[in-house]
């Protein structure tokens, strides 16, 4: 599978037909959960090598990307009835493992994400919800290869979150107010070695209110969650039980219009497990029936919608990937797209969940093929 950046990831597919399968069955829930009827929806651009979908806006819009069969990346954006429309970011290269990236959508359906260029240099690109695409650079981003300007979720106001990789090669968040004026941050103690810095949660990472939540890497390679307000403060934190050792740690990830953050941790023995941070600071753990308790198998959450429901993937013993999504009251219901591989990483990998619980994300099949894929219940 060909890596479009180098960022720290978990699962995250970027070497990925109009053709949409709809299946409808009944999920047999965790216990003390109820059943639900869901909807599994695969979406999959024409000729496309692979497909995935990145972030569903209230509407049920889904922003996502495919690859096409020149190795060369573009972003689609699927409207609630089914039509797709893809697009280029202007000045996006044209071979393969460069084009265009999907991150965010949002309720007006403006679309943020990032272009590789034809000498992989990253940009960032917001794309009107008419259409119309503006790419822009943070300060101090490099401009070598895979170095520049990766920019994630959008809010409601227009604001993107993000980060760069300067000529060092130390990443730092950024955001961009909604008049484009751009500013960098680091959060304490982030180290300034290659690959440590300061990195933005790419699914909800920013919530209406402007608080950004994220990870950063200290001098030891450790990692260690954040939630910047919108004034710019910067609080820091770790799971306990999070590892200490290099690649351990807490990593911060969606955060809700309230403020509370979901995210995941690895811990001594490097196993990954899911955290809620609220509001307050008061952390709750999360593992998925089901997830692995080998070294990097786990739970990973993503995405915290504002009713406090939340969605992720878990790795299994056998190295199998699954979806699931944790209710308020903490029930946990795991299920699998049709069609998903059961292979070592295959499988389904829900990736974020609008205020109605509708998911968006994407899973691999037999044959390795990515479809994207969109998830509705009752």
């Amino acid at each position: 599978m060909t890596t479009l950046y180098l960022r720290k990831s978990i699962g995250l597919p970027w070497a990925l037909a109009v053709c949409l399968v709809l299946v409808t069955l009944v999920l047999g829930l965790s216990a003390n959960a109820q059943e639900r009827k869901t909807t599994f929806i695969t979406f999959d651009v024409p000729g496309a090598l692979g497909t995935a979908g990145y972030a569903i806006n209230p509407a049920g819009e889904v922003g996502g990307q495919y690859v096409d069969l020149s190795g060369v990346y573009h972003g689609l954006v699927r409207a609630r009835n089914g039509a797709i429309t893809t697009f280029s970011a202007p000045g996006a290269g044209t071979g393969p493992g460069q084009g265009t990236a999907v991150r965010g959508i949002n309720p007006e359906g403006a679309i943020s994400g990032f272009l590789v260029d034809a000498s992989n240099v990253i940009h960032g690109f917001v794309r009107a919800p008419n259409g119309a695409i503006t790419t822009f650079d943070a300060p101090g981003a490099g401009t070598g290869s895979y170095q520049g300007t990766y920019a994630f979720p959008i809010n409601l106001a227009g604001a993107i979150a993000g980060d760069t990789l300067d000529a060092s090669t130390v990443f730092h968040g950024f955001v961009r107010a909604p008049d484009g004026t751009i500013t960098t941050f680091d959060a304490p103690g982030a180290g300034s070695g290659p690959f440590q810095g300061t990195f933005v949660a790419e699914a909800a990472g920013i919530n209406p209110t402007g608080a950004i939540s994220g990870v950063y890497t200290d001098a030891s390679n450790v990692n260690h969650g954040f939630v910047r307000t919108p004034n710019g403060a910067i609080t820091t934190y770790d799971v306990p039980g999070a590892g200490t050792g290099p690649g351990q740690g807490t990593n911060g990830g969606g955060i809700d219009p309230a403020g509370a953050i979901t995210g995941n941790y690895a811990d001594a023995s490097n196993v990954t497990h899911g955290f809620l941070r609220d509001e307050h600071g008061v952390i709750t753990t999360i593992d998925a029936p089901g997830a692995g308790t080998g070294p990097f198998q786990g739970t990973v959450p993503v995405c915290n919608n504002p009713a406090g429901a939340i969605t992720g993937f878990y790795l299994d013993a056998s190295n199998v990937w699954h979806g699931f999504v944790r209710a308020p009251g903490g029930a946990i219901t795991t299920f699998d797209a049709p069609g998903a591989g059961t292979g070592p990483f295959q499988g389904t990998q829900p990736w974020y969940n609008n205020p109605a619980g509708a998911l968006a994300g994407w899973y691999q099949d037999a044959s390795n093929v990515y479809h994207g894929l969109l998830v509705t219940g009752e």
